[in-house]
Protein backbone atom coordinates (compact mmCIF):
# COMPACT_ATOMS: atom_id res chain seq x y z
CA UNK A 1 0.00 0.00 0.00
CA UNK A 2 1.30 3.80 -1.04
CA UNK A 3 0.76 6.73 1.19
CA UNK A 4 -0.46 9.47 -0.28
CA UNK A 5 -0.16 13.03 1.88
CA UNK A 6 0.00 15.23 -1.18
CA UNK A 7 -1.34 15.50 -4.66
CA UNK A 8 1.74 15.24 -7.32
CA UNK A 9 0.70 17.33 -9.86
CA UNK A 10 -3.19 18.58 -10.38
CA UNK A 11 -3.24 16.81 -14.03
CA UNK A 12 -2.23 14.02 -15.82
CA UNK A 13 0.36 15.38 -18.75
CA UNK A 14 0.60 11.63 -19.69
CA UNK A 15 -1.27 9.87 -22.39
CA UNK A 16 -4.40 8.34 -21.41
CA UNK A 17 -3.06 5.01 -21.45
CA UNK A 18 -0.64 5.62 -19.01
CA UNK A 19 -3.28 6.91 -16.53
CA UNK A 20 -4.31 4.79 -13.67
CA UNK A 21 -8.05 5.95 -12.22
CA UNK A 22 -8.83 5.53 -8.44
CA UNK A 23 -12.71 6.35 -8.92
CA UNK A 24 -13.86 7.64 -5.93
CA UNK A 25 -17.15 9.28 -4.32
CA UNK A 26 -17.41 13.22 -3.95
CA UNK A 27 -17.69 12.88 -0.35
CA UNK A 28 -14.17 11.19 -0.37
CA UNK A 29 -13.00 14.21 -1.75
CA UNK A 30 -14.16 16.24 1.84
CA UNK A 31 -12.15 13.67 4.19
CA UNK A 32 -8.22 13.84 5.36
CA UNK A 33 -7.57 10.04 5.68
CA UNK A 34 -9.44 7.45 4.05
CA UNK A 35 -8.67 4.49 1.42
CA UNK A 36 -8.49 3.04 -1.81
CA UNK A 37 -7.54 1.02 -4.58
CA UNK A 38 -7.12 1.96 -8.15
CA UNK A 39 -8.31 -0.04 -11.57
CA UNK A 40 -5.05 -2.13 -11.48
CA UNK A 41 -5.24 -3.62 -8.15
CA UNK A 42 -2.83 -1.00 -6.29
CA UNK A 43 -3.83 0.06 -2.75
CA UNK A 44 -3.72 3.61 -1.26
CA UNK A 45 -4.15 5.00 2.06
CA UNK A 46 -4.90 9.05 2.21
CA UNK A 47 -3.82 11.15 5.41
CA UNK A 48 -4.21 14.61 3.21
CA UNK A 49 -2.76 17.61 4.31
CA UNK A 50 -5.14 19.27 2.26
CA UNK A 51 -7.96 18.06 -0.65
CA UNK A 52 -7.56 16.37 -3.40
CA UNK A 53 -9.04 17.65 -6.71
CA UNK A 54 -11.22 15.69 -9.82
CA UNK A 55 -8.02 14.28 -12.32
CA UNK A 56 -5.28 15.17 -9.56
CA UNK A 57 -2.01 12.77 -10.19
CA UNK A 58 -1.80 11.25 -6.58
CA UNK A 59 1.41 8.56 -7.40
CA UNK A 60 3.66 8.30 -10.28
CA UNK A 61 5.50 4.69 -11.47
CA UNK A 62 7.99 4.93 -14.08
CA UNK A 63 4.89 4.42 -16.81
CA UNK A 64 2.19 5.56 -15.22
CA UNK A 65 0.35 8.30 -13.99
CA UNK A 66 -2.40 7.09 -11.13
CA UNK A 67 -5.15 9.57 -11.09
CA UNK A 68 -8.25 10.20 -8.68
CA UNK A 69 -11.55 10.96 -10.52
CA UNK A 70 -15.08 11.96 -8.86
CA UNK A 71 -17.96 9.32 -9.45
CA UNK A 72 -20.51 11.29 -11.04
CA UNK A 73 -23.90 11.02 -8.51
CA UNK A 74 -27.76 11.50 -9.08
CA UNK A 75 -29.02 15.13 -8.27
CA UNK A 76 -32.07 17.12 -8.44
CA UNK A 77 -31.32 20.13 -11.24
CA UNK A 78 -33.97 22.88 -11.03
CA UNK A 79 -34.37 24.89 -14.22
CA UNK A 80 -34.93 28.84 -13.68
CA UNK A 81 -35.90 31.34 -16.33
CA UNK A 82 -34.88 34.43 -14.63
CA UNK A 83 -32.84 35.81 -12.05
CA UNK A 84 -35.82 36.27 -9.66
CA UNK A 85 -36.85 32.44 -10.00
CA UNK A 86 -33.37 31.74 -9.45
CA UNK A 87 -33.07 33.28 -6.07
CA UNK A 88 -36.59 32.34 -5.01
CA UNK A 89 -35.38 28.91 -5.55
CA UNK A 90 -31.96 29.39 -4.53
CA UNK A 91 -33.60 30.45 -0.76
CA UNK A 92 -36.20 27.80 -0.47
CA UNK A 93 -33.53 25.25 -0.76
CA UNK A 94 -31.25 27.38 1.29
CA UNK A 95 -33.27 26.76 4.07
CA UNK A 96 -33.02 23.03 3.32
CA UNK A 97 -28.87 23.46 4.08
CA UNK A 98 -27.99 20.90 1.41
CA UNK A 99 -24.94 20.97 -0.97
CA UNK A 100 -25.67 22.87 -4.20
CA UNK A 101 -24.06 23.91 -7.46
CA UNK A 102 -25.74 27.23 -9.21
CA UNK A 103 -25.42 26.52 -12.83
CA UNK A 104 -26.13 28.98 -16.06
CA UNK A 105 -30.31 28.26 -16.02
CA UNK A 106 -30.60 26.07 -12.86
CA UNK A 107 -29.55 24.93 -9.34
CA UNK A 108 -28.11 21.07 -8.61
CA UNK A 109 -29.11 20.01 -5.50
CA UNK A 110 -28.21 17.09 -3.35
CA UNK A 111 -30.51 13.76 -4.00
CA UNK A 112 -32.42 14.04 -0.48
CA UNK A 113 -35.95 13.44 0.55
CA UNK A 114 -36.25 16.75 1.95
CA UNK A 115 -35.88 18.53 -1.23
CA UNK A 116 -37.68 15.98 -3.46
CA UNK A 117 -40.84 16.84 -0.78
CA UNK A 118 -39.92 21.08 -1.35
CA UNK A 119 -39.51 20.20 -5.07
CA UNK A 120 -43.19 18.70 -4.55
CA UNK A 121 -44.67 21.10 -2.55
CA UNK A 122 -43.69 24.04 -4.66
CA UNK A 123 -44.66 22.25 -8.23
CA UNK A 124 -41.01 23.21 -10.19
CA UNK A 125 -40.10 20.95 -13.11
CA UNK A 126 -36.82 19.08 -12.33
CA UNK A 127 -34.58 16.07 -13.89
CA UNK A 128 -32.59 13.55 -12.01
CA UNK A 129 -29.51 13.81 -13.80
CA UNK A 130 -26.44 11.56 -12.80
CA UNK A 131 -23.16 14.27 -12.91
CA UNK A 132 -19.74 14.93 -11.41
CA UNK A 133 -21.61 17.42 -8.39
CA UNK A 134 -19.37 20.04 -6.99
CA UNK A 135 -21.22 22.15 -4.14
CA UNK A 136 -20.24 25.38 -3.39
CA UNK A 137 -17.50 25.28 -0.70
CA UNK A 138 -19.24 27.04 2.70
CA UNK A 139 -17.34 28.28 5.44
CA UNK A 140 -19.29 28.15 8.93
CA UNK A 141 -19.83 31.36 10.85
Amino acid sequence: MHLIERMVAPESDKLPEHRIELAVERRKFLKRRWRGTASDGTDFGFDLESRLTDGCVIFQSLENDYIVRQLPEKVYEVPFSNPEEGALIGWKVGNLHLPAQVMDGSLRILHDDAMKQLLEREGWPFSEPEVLFTPMKVMAH
